[in-house]
């Protein structure tokens, strides 16, 4: 070890009490092949693994990230993009903050990920986990260099444990580390054979095209493993001997390693067909984890491509078509609410409930339009294969619901016109081609100037989720919403908060069930909730306090279930989803949670990570509700509340 050569001894450094060195950080349900290295993880900081750490080494090749035992790779693959963009991997990792060996050290790092229209800051200490004294998770090529691990580390914490992070998709990674956008390009033929080969030749044409692109695959079949998620680095166009010109594309496997075993792999026959000095210059090229492959192979291995926009060098997203600056960006936030705005598809006789927003261009110019839905957490129960890169584009599982299928239509209006529904019956100017179940979807196209009516829907009508608008475009534009009535609910006097205090207590073979990796779950003292007021914005508020000494602090937190109306003791299900929940459990005094719940019943289930352990604590309830006037036969302007008393009972 070489923890002497601090400036400070090793317990005054920083650490994060928020994120603990502990099995808290790094599961969440237990239901990922991560589980079986629960009890086998200690936790080291970079001067104890080696003798010079850095985080970024000299030589870009030994920067780039290499996957451990973590399913991971659709992150790490995204990381790449900002060892190629100087502004970005400043906007992540903020500039000036000390490292090991220098003055102001005190193990602590910030990164800042970007999370529904804003930039976030994640502060986290540098104990990393290891097995033996080896990092067991991502690493850098080069063993001393831990900017890798570091912000797997931060990004673990943002998403709620490093279990959560096995199986994502690398879209949704790019754009929390950039702000920008990504695509996901199917390159599975369905439909048309002929329509399709030919989008798919148009998408790679594209890719071809603007050198500057950040490309991502991933691949289902045999010979690569299952849904593993690999970055597309260079296309080259060479010529063999007696034959037409053909495409080679340079693949990098973040598992670190030539995984392809194709005619053009190292030694393979194909490579005596170029001209030697060719064939030298190519494979010269490749690194430690990359190889050569033909378009066609490309296309018959892989079943999708994920598109990173480029991010200029001032921070402007740019188009992949035509290579364009988009400096001029808007964004808006909104929500579908059930019986009032949550309309549904074109398909629906209540399309028109659903919000709509005002896009005005002053000019002509390229705009690229986003719906990002709010995130939700994803099932990983059956997640399969060595690379974990979540499901195929187009293959539809029950998992495939975490989100609701999404799409966007945009009209070309004057917007003194109040005939909403003449406009609805024509075709849009611009819309996705379907519903999908996306975190987020993206429209381009070039827009004349003047007005333009903008609806974001679900395909479902009366399901609730929050969303975030964006435009990016090379020409001036305003982005605003168009005012509507408010819902029932909020037409009324604006809520005010009740607020309601238990006490309650974990007792050992009773009511000390753990967090929700144990089976054990269920025995928690459960709190029942009754919601009432629908509303925009979050309506509930919910705190749990630990009655202990810091000292005897236990990581607390708790989940929200939905439970059928009416029943005097409700209970929750084995394998039941919380619908609102204060996770990772935290060493703290007091853990809160500020959500939307629609009306309807709910427990609150509070909990310690671990069964049995004996405390004391108090739930406070603070939900917001109506107040309203109504007329009585003694006086006039009497004013009741319109709640559902609810006691607060522990099973």
């Amino acid at each position: 070890y070489f923890a002497i050569k601090n400036r400070f001894p090793a317990e005054e450094l920083f650490a994060d009490p928020e994120f603990p060195a502990d099995d808290s950080s790094l599961f969440s349900d237990g239901t990922s092949p991560l589980v079986r290295f629960r009890g086998a993880v200690m936790w080291m900081r970079p001067q104890e693994i080696c003798q010079s750490p850095v985080l970024i080494p000299d030589d870009p090749e030994e920067s780039h990230a290499k996957q451990g035992l973590l399913g991971d790779c659709w992150f790490l693959c995204a990381c790449a993009i900002l060892l190629k963009n100087k502004h970005l991997m400043d906007k992540v990792f903020p500039l000036g903050q000390p490292l090991w060996g220098e003055h102001g050290y005190e193990g602590s790092f910030h990164f800042r990920f970007w999370q529904f229209g804003k930039w976030v800051d994640v502060q986290v200490d540098d104990r990393l986990p290891c097995i033996g004294t080896q990092l067991c998770f991502s690493r850098c090529y080069s063993p001393s260099a831990f900017w890798v691990a570091l912000l797997e580390k931060a990004y673990a914490k943002l998403n709620g444990s490093y279990e959560h992070l096995w199986a994502g998709q690398v879209a949704e990674a790019l754009v929390d580390l950039t702000g920008g956008l990504a695509e996901r390009w199917s390159l599975r033929k369905s439909g048309n054979e002929e329509e399709r080969h030919g989008e798919v030749e148009k998408d790679l044409i594209s890719l071809r095209v603007s050198q500057r692109t950040t490309a991502f695959i991933s691949s289902g079949a045999s010979e690569l493993g299952q849904y593993h998620a690999m970055s597309l680095t260079e296309w080259v166009d060479v010529r063999p001997k007696e034959e037409e010109e053909v495409c080679l594309l340079r693949v990098r496997n973040p598992w670190g390693r030539r995984s392809w075993r194709g005619s053009w792999r190292e030694n393979g026959e194909r490579w005596k067909q170029l001209d030697p000095a060719c064939a030298l210059d190519l494979l010269g090229r490749t690194q430690e984890g990359e190889f050569w492959m033909e378009e066609t192979e490309f296309l018959e291995e892989f079943d999708e491509v994920t598109v990173g926009y480029p991010i200029s060098s001032q921070g402007y997203v740019q188009s992949i078509c035509t290579g364009r600056e988009l400096p001029h960006s808007h964004q808006v936030g909104g929500c579908w609410i059930k019986g009032h705005s949550s309309g549904g598809c074109r398909n629906s006789s209540s399309f028109t409930s659903n919000p709509k927003f005002w896009l005005q261009m002053s000019e002509p110019g390229e705009v690229l339009v986003s719906l990002l839905q709010h995130r939700s957490w994803r099932n990983t129960a059956h997640s399969q294969g060595p690379g974990s890169s979540y499901r195929p584009l187009g293959n539809s599982t029950e998992h495939d619901f975490q989100y609701q299928a999404i799409g966007l239509h945009i009209w070309k209006v004057k917007k003194e016109s109040s005939d909403l529904a003449r406009t609805l019956n024509r075709p849009p100017t611009v819309s996705t081609h379907c519903h999908a179940y996306e975190r987020e979807v993206v429209v381009q196209a070039q827009l004349s100037a003047g007005f333009y009516l903008v609806i974001p829907s679900t395909y479902f009508q009366g399901v609730e989720a929050s969303f975030l608008l964006r435009v990016f475009s090379s020409a001036p534009l305003t982005l605003s919403a168009m005012k509507t009535p408010p819902p029932p609910a909020l037409a009324s006097q604006d809520g005010e908060w009740e607020t309601h205090c238990s006490q309650g207590s974990w007792v050992l073979g009773a009511s000390a069930g753990g967090s929700r990796n144990f089976a054990s779950h269920r025995m928690n003292p459960h709190v029942p909730l009754t919601v009432s007021l629908r509303c925009s914005e979050p309506n509930v508020k919910i705190s749990l306090c630990q009655h202990c000494p810091p000292k005897a602090f236990l990581p607390i937190g708790f989940h929200v279930y939905k439970v059928p109306e009416g029943l005097a003791e409700p209970q929750i299900t084995q394998d039941q989803e919380p619908q609102a929940s204060c996770v990772p459990h935290c060493y703290a005094q007091e853990v809160s949670l500020q959500c939307y719940l629609s009306p309807g019943a709910y427990v609150i289930v509070p909990s310690t990570y671990h069964p049995d352990c004996k405390a004391d604590f108090t739930v406070t309830v603070a939900r917001k509700v109506l107040r309203k006037v109504v007329k009585s036969q003694e006086t006039l302007g009497h004013i009741v509340q319109e709640v559902s008393v609810c006691t607060f009972t522990f099973g």
